[in-house]
């Protein structure tokens, strides 16, 4: 009995994972691919890097998440390692070590798992999938804009039609805080209040400081400040200080060259944007749509990263969160033809000439073909139920005579 209940406890996967099978990881597959083939388009090259690097690559100081977020252990030299928490650094890396004289545009694309220790967060994975995308050596405000219209073109691609785009700049929250004159910790604490939304405990805050009004104002109002072109016209008049500006005006640039794409309609400021990672110099963007609470992609401008690995590049990066994009897809009833069903070849020992004869005809037409020899004592109908259940769109049996018969089959 004991033996017994061991046995049935390896059957389950630990907190934060979870096992994807059967048509959800047919589906899964084909939008991933599906983004994938756009980023291609765009002029995108895969890059792999390892499941786990050394702890320096994603320290604190890099701008990642914080070293308890992390899943760490030792090898034999002692060594500490770390299963990645986020691709990017791991990328800017390869950069710094592969593309040392490359002064201009490298563009590298992935997929991979991330993991980021998540105990506490009931329902929150540890493990998640990103699709993402990294083009560096090019600090311009076009290819800011052409990050974010391929965030568009591959969400449509995914097969959603209702989504925005929230774009933001990390260097307008820096330049306002200068503005205000607060000090590192004070930042720190207003980022915290305005990222929980505590309107009461910024205004608290900010009110004990002697800061202009217009400033004030803004930080104050920072969590509402939402929507088109508008909201940038307003920040403009109430700020003088000149990087805060620059940041809205590079906001204004991007809005005219997704205006060019077609794709402006897909977008909103959110100028009270304020990014977990800490890399982010310039524009930061998050997608939005029903179904899910969580953002389905995130990216951003990282000017210095790469600089901690001796190489000084500006990049801009981003990436399909593809765990919650499933997720929506599901929850908004979105048609995914993961791919048209199997052939299962049915045969008799005496035809298996024939039999592999026919599937590799199937196969070289890009027909997938499954073949199965069929027990003597097993009836034809529980072939068909076996089918029926297994995505097969039709059986051929090969009789005892050669005589090929086709079933076609519905679903279960």
């Amino acid at each position: 009995m004991p033996e017994n209940l061991n046995q049935k406890s390896l059957l389950f996967t630990p907190e934060g994972v979870r096992d994807i099978y059967g048509e959800d990881c047919e589906k899964r597959v084909k939008i991933q691919n599906a983004i994938h083939d756009i980023m291609k388009l765009y002029g995108f090259k895969d890059i792999q890097t390892p499941t786990f690097e050394f702890f320096d690559i994603f320290s604190h100081e890099k701008g990642t998440v914080t070293s308890r977020e992390m899943f760490k252990f030792f090898d034999q030299y002692n060594n500490t390692l770390v299963l990645r928490p986020d691709i990017t650094p791991s990328v800017a890396r390869c950069v710094a070590k592969y593309y040392e004289q490359e002064d201009m545009q490298i563009r590298l694309c992935y997929t991979g798992n991330t993991f980021v220790h998540r105990s506490g967060y009931q329902g929150k994975l540890s493990e998640i999938t990103q699709i993402g995308a990294e083009l560096m050596n090019d600090d311009s405000s076009d290819a800011d804009g052409e990050m974010i219209a391929m965030t568009i073109e591959g969400l449509l691609k995914s097969g959603l039609k209702e989504f925005k785009v929230d774009i933001g700049h990390a260097a307008l929250f820096r330049g306002l805080v200068e503005e205000a004159r607060l000090t590192g910790e004070e930042t720190q604490q207003l980022k915290t209040y305005l990222q929980n939304k505590n309107i009461f405990a910024v205004e608290d805050m900010l009110e004990k400081k002697n800061i202009p009004g217009d400033c004030k104002e803004l930080l104050i109002r920072l969590p509402d400040l939402f929507g088109g072109m508008e909201t940038i016209a307003y920040a403009k008049e109430r700020t003088s200080h000149a990087g805060a500006a620059e940041a809205l005006e590079r906001l204004e640039k991007i809005y005219q060259i997704l205006e060019t794409y077609g794709l402006s309609d897909h977008i909103t400021f959110d100028l009270g944007m304020l990014s977990h990672y800490e890399y982010y110099t310039g524009v930061i963007f998050k997608a939005y749509t029903y179904g899910t609470g969580d953002a389905i992609v995130t990216g951003g401008r990282y000017d210095h990263l790469t600089e901690q690995f001796g190489k000084q590049t500006p990049a801009i990066g981003l990436v399909f969160v593809l765990d919650q994009l499933m997720e929506a897809l599901d929850s908004q009833q979105v048609k995914i033809d993961a791919r048209e069903g199997d052939i299962l070849i049915l045969y008799r020992s005496a035809n298996r000439r024939p039999a592999i004869e026919l599937a590799n005809e199937l196969r070289t037409r890009n027909k997938p073909a499954r073949l199965m020899r069929k027990n003597a004592e097993t009836p034809l109908e529980e072939y068909k139920e076996f089918g029926r259940r297994n995505e097969v769109e039709s059986i051929l049996y090969i009789d005892d005579t050669g005589e090929v018969t086709e079933f076609r089959l519905g679903s279960a």
